[in-house]
């Protein structure tokens, strides 16, 4: 039995990490989201009535929102704490995802305005979670952080592949590594793991609306992908990424070095 708080479970991976862990009964799964309503009434159509199933409010831009999350989180799982956090929940811009890194240049206003919200999302927003869970997660057994992080944020792929799209949220998901690895630096001490695993490149559905100019940039990025991967034929499904995921962080240990790492869902630096 296991105890696992997850954020952004009302959609894709989020939904499928919900999903998965829940099919055991004897887990305790809870899901943090900014719309608890609609996430509660997609569980009960999708999954039925799972009692081991609890959907909590919790905004990442919103300070409160997730300190009441935590507070709610403690009542629910009393002295047994929380054995694995998982920070899915995220934003990926819109603004900065399609063209290159120039195409930025004449959007002042709409670069500051995306780059400040993509931050606190991804940033910001995650370093606020941490800190408030981590009593619960010191209570726990399996003490283990797991960041949702994605291969975008490695530089040397960046400078392999020439990957010039989506620079706003490629930099939010680096930076969002180092917070992990300064967590990792204050806690493995204790025995807490922190780690990033990005989830692969999976389809979600994002781009079912994109324009034919949006989805050529996407065609490009992924051309770069399969030229630096020849094995790679596609995105990969949602059911897929978690089982990879969560096949890593079972096997991720202090121990073995993996505090502070950032690794893809093939438990090592090849991203797709």
């Amino acid at each position: 039995m296991a105890v696992y708080v997850i954020t952004g479970v009302s959609k894709g991976i989020g939904f499928e990490f919900l999903r998965q862990l829940s099919e055991d009964k004897d887990n305790l799964v809870i899901g943090l989201v900014r719309n608890k309503a609609a996430t509660e009434k997609k569980v009960a159509a999708e999954l039925g009535d799972r009692p081991n199933v609890h959907i909590l409010h919790g905004d990442l831009t919103n300070y409160a929102s997730l300190k009441e999350a935590t507070a709610e989180t403690a009542k629910i799982v009393g002295d047994r704490g929380v054995d694995y956090l998982v920070a899915n929940a995220g934003l990926v811009p819109e603004f900065d995802a399609y063209g290159p890194v120039s195409a930025l240049a004449d959007r002042i206003q709409e670069v500051d305005a995306g780059a400040a919200e993509t931050f606190q999302t991804n940033v910001t927003g995650q370093l606020h979670l941490f800190n408030l869970f981590v009593p619960l997660i010191k209570k726990g057994k399996a003490k283990k952080v797991i960041a949702i992080s994605s291969g975008v944020g490695d530089v040397d792929l960046t400078n392999q592949c020439e990957i010039d799209v989506g620079p706003i949220y490629a930099a939010s998901k680096a930076a969002l590594n180092i917070i992990v690895a300064k967590f990792n630096a204050q806690y493995k001490k204790e025995g807490i793991l922190f780690v990033s695993i990005s989830p692969g490149l999976v389809e979600v559905g994002r781009y079912a609306n994109a324009t034919p100019e949006q989805m050529n940039g996407m065609m490009g990025f992924v051309g770069k992908l399969a030229s630096y991967a020849p094995h790679f034929k596609g995105p990969i499904t949602p059911e897929e990424s978690v089982k990879a995921v969560r096949s890593v962080w079972e096997k991720a240990s202090i121990e073995e070095g993996y505090g502070g790492a950032f690794i893809s869902h093939l438990g090592n630096k090849q991203w797709v």
